[in-house]
């Protein structure tokens, strides 16, 4: 890419535009030192301050341009003062930006320019940060305008809203299952809708009016409006539901709980409870993690960059040399990786698990161990050339800033030698136990069998003396340990970081249930919450009502049917989520960092109810997933914030969804259970082995069935202490950013100790190259070609992953569903030797009384 900066052809100013700058301009200057003015500013911002967008047409520049020349020095300086004062800590903020306000606010001698550049300066840069936004990432995907008069709730947009949502929750819901599962991801259906909405164009402009509003089946072109109401509806089903996907299964087949009593009623009590539990919070959620400014939700922008390159008009223009319009970068880039794709996934696996070091010597543990993709910690400079892989779900490299990946592969790093310290000392028995699985075993090394410890679904401790206690990897061990330590972290860190914009919220929440006719807009002064303000807002007792009937759902569902769960435990839960959820759907706003209550729900319901797996099971369901549900329809009300979608319209939309979405998920998972043989089998024949369910089943046995009291009282006392050293961390690191700013300015011990638990069995290989490809894009790119990163990067991002899904999908059905195999070394390689699953999997061989481990009789 070439350097230089390129200045946009300029835009004839009407009389009105050059009469408003020269009236409030100091000094009155004539046209073309105007249109000089123009051009500077033009260059200016693409030059500097990162806004594409501005270029893509003369309406951004008219209108940015002339907010500029309404806008006095005086004021433009105070604006950067607050500036510096909301952004300070601000990770998201440009570091280069902040360094150049500061010079500013010091004075035209520190900034070293003549007074006039330094006058335009200052209000150029107060202009695009309060008549735009702070954030480039937000600029490069929203206007600083809207028009409310665009179609969104047209009768075609909720006929494909409806069609694609059942396509796609019942495809999502049916290869949940499969290893590797198949999902159609948002991307996919951006791809897809797109000509389903131009399609429908022909339909005839047949309708009627309605209280002075002209309803019609093809009111205008399809879009982009349309398309985001679509793709928000779709969205729902993105989430799936954790009852279908989970618990229906575990708690009805065979090889796990066999309660026949899971019948339709159960199911449908469970789904509706669940998710519209999430629902509900979503919208009470908004004040905290919607409007404000900071919340910028950075693995949403690629969805809306992807469909603002399908439908959004654009002026060609040349940036750092590449003229290629968003629409034509995005088909090469797919149809590129379409093709590739089939090389790492099905004609040379070794391109997805490059585990080449092991290459070298295949039957050392060590070198297996340390640097393998599939058994050991993935250490090793090059790991795929799988976009599938690199993508990783919950840590997309081209969506999370960099610094929130940097924190999280810290995390990983130093969690690395510590598992490499527990497994190699044997601390607890863990060097008799593959260093990295996600399994429990027992004292034989075997994966664990639970039905040798159960009676009628309860821990039998006879059985259980006789057999063996459960144990966990050394990288498990890292993983729960870290995850115990995040859950207090993350309390005390954000109270001390956010306390006064949450209590500001909390303030204003009570307000508006006071005051049912005030906007929530009108605490927020933002360009965005501005535009909104004009359409309707949901009323925060439409959504408390909501929070009410899955309450009333999940009461009934487990009074009536025998789950053993106490309504106090219930609401203990549900209280849980409501502590949680503020602070975890800031973290998530603002880094893309997942954190989920799913350890942290089944600890307590282990706690609560000692020996009962199904009454663990479903805890942990509204635990994990009414948080989960919430953080999806927060995210989608995000990007309805962002494309200026009416809040009633978007309430509508994903309430259709979720009905429709639960009423598809049940009659799916209902029919595999029934249709498909050997379900859930290790060896069934079209992969539907249900790698999620059995770590489900697993984890609702460990801390369930055999319950957190046996498992820190007797076999891994240090967890406990984990939640102490949470806490402590907080403050300690929370001081540290107060008192060195500058040092500390872009560490997160929240990201740092998630990314410790991103182990067991994933490990290095999966991050490694993202953290790559974070490095050049969201760093050196974005720092060094703002306007090529704005135009470009998300949307790279989404059409690789949308070539993957697609390509995954055929695939599967043209040779894999035909087990059509290609039998050569580049497939094989990656299993041969002990990184492979052949040889010695563990540091230590077994004892000579033939198991490791507690004695007999002193199980606890």
């Amino acid at each position: 890419m070439q350097s230089e900066k390129v200045i946009a052809e300029p835009v004839i100013l009407s009389s009105e535009f050059t009469h408003s700058y020269e009236k409030n301009s100091d000094a009155v200057i004539n046209s073309e030192e105007l249109q000089e003015l123009r051009e500077r500013f033009q260059y200016r911002f693409s030059a500097e301050a990162g806004t594409e967008r501005l270029h893509t047409g003369s309406a951004d520049v008219d209108f940015i341009f002339d907010k500029m020349s309404e806008l006095s020095f005086e004021k433009a300086f105070a604006l950067l003062q607050q500036v510096v004062v909301t952004h300070k800590d601000d990770s998201n903020f440009p570091a280069e930006t902040m360094d150049k306000i500061e010079r500013m606010l010091e004075g035209e001698e520190r900034y070293g320019a003549d007074h006039d550049v330094y006058q335009f300066d200052v209000r150029a840069e107060a202009t695009l940060i309060h008549y735009f936004s702070p954030y480039p990432e937000v600029r490069s995907i929203t206007d600083p305008y809207d028009d409310p008069t665009a179609p969104v709730e047209t009768f075609r947009a909720y006929l494909l809203g409806v069609i694609w949502t059942i396509l796609a929750t019942g495809v999502n819901q049916f290869f949940t299952t499969r290893m590797p599962a198949i999902t159609i991801t948002s991307a996919v259906v951006q791809v897809l809708l797109y000509p389903c909405g131009k399609a429908m164009e022909l339909l005839p402009d047949w309708g009627f009016t309605f209280r002075g509003q002209r309803y019609s089946l093809n009111p205008c072109p399809w879009s982009i409006k349309e398309q985001m109401f679509v793709t928000i509806m779709v969205n729902v089903t993105m989430a799936g539901t954790w009852v279908t996907q989970y618990n229906v299964m575990t708690q009805k087949l065979p090889m796990y709980y066999n309660q026949n009593w899971v019948g339709y009623g159960y199911q449908f009590l469970q789904s509706f409870s669940t998710q519209l539990f999430g629902f509900g919070f979503a919208g009470v959620l908004r004040r905290w993690v919607i409007y404000p400014v900071k919340a910028i939700w950075p693995t949403i922008l690629p969805t809306i960059a992807l469909n603002r390159a399908l439908l959004a008009p654009e002026k060609k223009r040349s940036i750092n040399g590449w003229t290629i319009s968003r629409y034509r970068f995005f088909l090469v880039v797919f149809v590129a990786m379409f093709i590739y794709f089939w090389f790492p996934d099905y004609v040379f696996n070794a391109l997805s698990t490059f585990n080449w070091l092991t290459w070298i010597a295949p039957n050392n543990y060590n070198l297996a161990a340390i640097t393998g993709s599939v058994l050991g910690l993935g250490l090793s400079p090059i790991t795929t050339f799988d976009w599938n892989v690199i993508n990783i779900t919950w840590v997309p490299p081209l969506a999370l800033p960099f610094y929130s990946l940097f924190n999280q592969y810290i995390g990983m790093l130093i969690s690395f030698f510590i598992i490499i310290a527990v497994n190699w000392t044997n601390y607890k028995w863990t060097a008799y136990i593959p260093i990295n699985t996600n399994l429990i075993v027992d004292n034989e090394g075997n994966p664990y069998n639970v039905t040798q410890v159960l009676t009628n679904d309860l821990l039998d401790l006879g059985k259980y003396n006789s057999y063996s206690p459960p144990y966990w990897s050394a990288g498990n061990l890292v993983v729960y340990g870290s995850i115990l330590a995040t859950y207090p972290m993350a309390i005390i860190y954000v109270i001390l970081r956010e306390w006064r914009p949450i209590a500001a919220a909390f303030r204003d929440f009570w307000v508006s249930l006071r005051n049912r006719g005030k906007s929530a807009y009108e605490s927020f002064g933002d360009p965005l919450s501005m535009m909104m303000a004009k359409y309707k807002e949901v009323p925060d007792w439409w959504y408390l009502c909501i929070v009410l009937i899955s309450f009333v759902f999940g009461i009934i569902s487990i009074e009536i049917y025998p789950t053993n769960v106490g309504v106090w435990g219930f609401v203990i839960i549900i209280l849980l989520n409501a502590v949680f959820l503020i602070p975890i759907m800031l973290i998530y706003a603002t880094t893309g960092f997942n954190l989920g209550l799913n350890v942290l729900a089944e600890m307590l319901a282990g706690y609560f109810f000692p020996g009962n797996g199904t009454a663990n099971l479903i805890l942990k369901c509204y635990g994990y997933n009414i948080d989960g549900q919430a953080e999806s329809f927060v995210s989608d009300q995000k990007m309805a914030h962002y494309s200026k979608i009416p809040p009633r319209a978007v309430f509508r939309g994903q309430l259709i969804a979720t009905i429709i979405q639960v009423i598809v998920c049940i009659g799916v998972v209902n029919w595999q259970i029934y249709h498909v043989p050997d379900l859930c089998v290790p060896d069934q024949p079209d992969k539907f082995t249900c790698p999620s369910l059995s770590t489900i089943y697993s984890a609702s046995v460990m801390w369930g069935v055999l319950g957190p009291k046996r498992l820190f009282g007797g076999l891994y006392p240090i967890l406990q202490w984990c939640f102490l050293i949470g806490a402590l961390i907080a403050p300690v690191f929370w001081y540290a950013q107060k008192k060195f700013p500058k040092l500390f300015a872009n560490w997160n011990p929240i990201l740092i100790t998630g990314g410790m638990s991103n182990w067991a069995p994933y490990n290095l290989s999966y991050f490694t190259p993202g953290f790559y490809m974070s490095l050049f894009f969201m760093y050196y790119i974005k720092r060094r070609y703002i306007e090529w990163w704005e135009k470009y990067v998300y949307l790279l991002s989404a059409s690789m992953t949308a070539a993957v899904a697609f390509a995954a999908i055929i695939i599967f059905f043209a040779v894999q569903y035909k087990s059509v195999a290609l039998n050569w070394w580049g497939n094989n390689v990656i299993y041969a030797g002990i990184d492979g699953g052949n040889g010695r999997q563990t540091l230590f061989s077994m004892p000579a009384q033939g198991y490791f481990g507690l004695p007999f009789g002193q199980f606890p």
